[in-house]
């Protein structure tokens, strides 16, 4: 059951990215889908603590700092900048780019926190580069600059969550760090998001969901809510349930196949494609994360889309 939640997490964080890549082209601003993604995730958590866990609500002013930390600049820019590279860039070149923090957070657990790390973080990080590399190919320009750019953004800010995430979350229990972060990073794009730009009719603005399968159109309020619940909280959820039943390392590896099934839904359903030299990179790229995954004395696991610590140790999703 452990690996059937990992394996459905990570699923439907992977679809999850297409699904994203289409709200912004079809007119919210990155930031205004993060600010719903953030406030209908912190509502949904805030509503199951009601019911389990109410002492999650009262924490001190250091941790309710932490927990604001972590909110801001390892959720809040997270999540805009992944959202704003998915308009500028391919969907699974997008995650590959991000998922470069499992190794940032490997080399700074080994360099500012002098972790022990296995010898094989080293080879990791040479399959990454050499697969980013292919994947990229910077030979050909063919990617954008900026989106490249805010690919990395994201990628330091889900290293940050984690470094940070991982030695505050056995203070709480796991939904409550995941309710504290939403409620501080939908405060912050609170300001800067421009959700009173919006008018009511833009969620009734249709939305062609058909990629290349030709024209099916919804209204865009109901995309926009799948992605809060299905493509936010729920696979949050899943993680969650998986490490119930897993080590965080067996976890870990198996929500890294997020990125395999970003680029088949991408593939499938928006007609994005690599050709076999993308392909063979992206295959070494994520050898490459497995390997770091297995390479830290403490082990993480990583989530793309929200980011949501999981238990001491551990962090779990985009």
């Amino acid at each position: 059951m452990g690996y059937l939640y990992a394996l459905l997490g990570a699923l439907l964080f992977g679809a999850n990215g297409s699904l994203t890549k289409l709200l912004v082209d079809g007119g919210l601003t990155p930031t205004q889908l993060t600010q719903f993604r953030t406030l209908g995730t912190a509502l949904l958590a805030g509503a199951v603590l009601l019911v389990t866990d109410r002492a999650a609500f009262r924490l001190s002013r250091r941790l309710l700092f932490v927990m604001a930390v972590l909110g801001v600049a390892g959720v809040a820019v997270l999540q805009a900048s992944y959202a704003a590279a998915l308009g500028l860039l391919p969907v699974g070149t997008t995650l590959l780019l991000e998922y470069t923090a499992v190794l940032m957070v490997a080399l700074v657990a080994f360099l500012v926190f002098k972790e022990r790390v296995k010898t094989r973080l080293w080879v990791a990080i040479g399959l990454v580069l050499l697969g980013l590399l292919a994947v990229a190919r910077p030979w050909d320009a063919r990617l954008d600059p900026l989106g490249v750019v805010l690919a990395f953004v994201a990628a330091a800010s889900l290293t940050l969550y984690f470094v940070v995430g991982e030695r505050q979350v056995g203070r709480t229990s796991p939904l409550a760090v995941a309710f504290w972060t939403m409620v501080f990073a939908t405060a912050f794009w609170a300001f800067f998001s421009g959700w009173w730009e919006l008018d009511a009719a833009t969620f009734a603005t249709p939305l062609d969901l058909g990629g290349q399968w030709g024209s099916w159109v919804l209204p865009l309020g109901i995309p926009l809510l799948v992605t809060v619940v299905a493509g936010s909280f729920l696979p949050f959820l899943l993680s969650f349930s998986a490490l119930k039943h897993l080590r965080a390392t067996a976890a870990g590896i198996v929500a890294s196949s997020e990125v395999v099934f970003a680029f088949a839904v991408a593939w499938v359903w928006l007609g994005e494609t690599l050709d076999p030299l993308g392909v063979a990179g992206a295959l070494v790229v994520l050898a490459g994360i497995v390997l770091a995954q297995t390479a830290r004395s403490t082990k993480t696991i990583v989530d793309a889309e929200l980011v949501l610590p999981a238990q001491p140790g551990v962090v779990g999703r985009s």
